[in-house]
Formats: structure tokens, C-alpha cells, sequence
């Protein structure tokens, strides 16, 4: 199948594609006489595996990992489960430093509704303050 029956089926860009060939989460396909690249229906498969992981949260280091042990003998839990441990712990990061975000900006959100002075914004003056760091877990 060509690269554009090969992305509707997996439903993602051509340029997707071509991207994980050039990033070899892909094996570059067999090509006809006039340079067309000829995929097979693991390909679609394979895509497919990488768009479930990318929608878990997986980065494309993690989804490279854990191809390589989709495409190996084994595949030992013990392992995968450290990096989807390692994983999850990296997203409540995230979460606990968008909460405090979501704070900050509700809080200048506060200062701007309750400021009816229309020629200068107390946010401004509030953000040439010190930073606030973000608690630690």
C-alpha cells in the first residue's frame, strides 16, 4: 500500500509517517521501480501501537523502548513497568506545576477584575515581583 492509504488507515499525516521513518520508529519501506514507497499491513499496525502510546502520554523515547521489546523474544513487565511508572510520575509533575499556573493566573485575573483603573494594570507591577517557585511534591 502507498504512503497515503498507508496514513488514512492509521488515520495520521503522510508527513507523520515520514517523520517516524526519518526517526526510525519506522522501517524505511521497499520502494517500486519509480521510488514509491510499498508498506504492509504491520506497518499500519505498528502506527497504530505509536499513536495508542502517544495518546497514553508516552514520549517517543518511551514508545522506541517499548518497540523494542514489542519487536524482541521478550517483553519483561518488571521493566515496562518501571517506565510507566517513571512516565506517570513525570505527568503528575506537570500537573502539580499547571496547578500552580492555573493559580497564578487566576489570582492576576482577580487583580484585573477588581482594578477599574483603565490606564494602568496592577498585573504588571505584579509580575516585575520575585517569582513564586512552585512547590516541591
Amino acid at each position: 500500500m502507498t504512503i497515503g492509504h498507508l496514513a488514512r488507515r492509521a488515520e495520521v499525516a503522510t508527513s507523520t509517517v515520514r517523520y517516524y521513518e526519518r526517526i526510525r520508529l519506522l522501517t524505511p519501506p521497499r520502494r517500486t521501480e519509480s521510488n514509491y514507497r510499498l508498506y504492509t499491513g504491520d506497518t499500519v499496525e505498528r502506527l497504530r501501537f505509536i499513536r495508542a502510546a502517544q495518546v497514553a502520554g508516552l514520549t517517543l523515547a518511551d514508545i522506541r523502548t517499548l518497540l523494542a521489546y514489542r519487536d524482541g523474544e521478550t517483553a519483561p513487565c518488571a521493566e515496562i513497568q518501571t517506565l510507566l511508572e517513571s512516565r506517570l510520575s513525570q505527568v503528575e509533575d506537570n500537573l502539580r506545576e499547571l496547578r500552580h499556573v492555573r493559580r497564578e493566573l487566576r489570582s492576576f485575573l482577580d487583580v484585573c477584575r477588581h482594578n477599574s483603573s483603565t490606564e494602568s494594570c496592577q498585573v504588571l507591577s505584579s509580575l516585575e515581583q520575585p517569582a513564586k517557585t512552585i512547590p516541591d511534591k
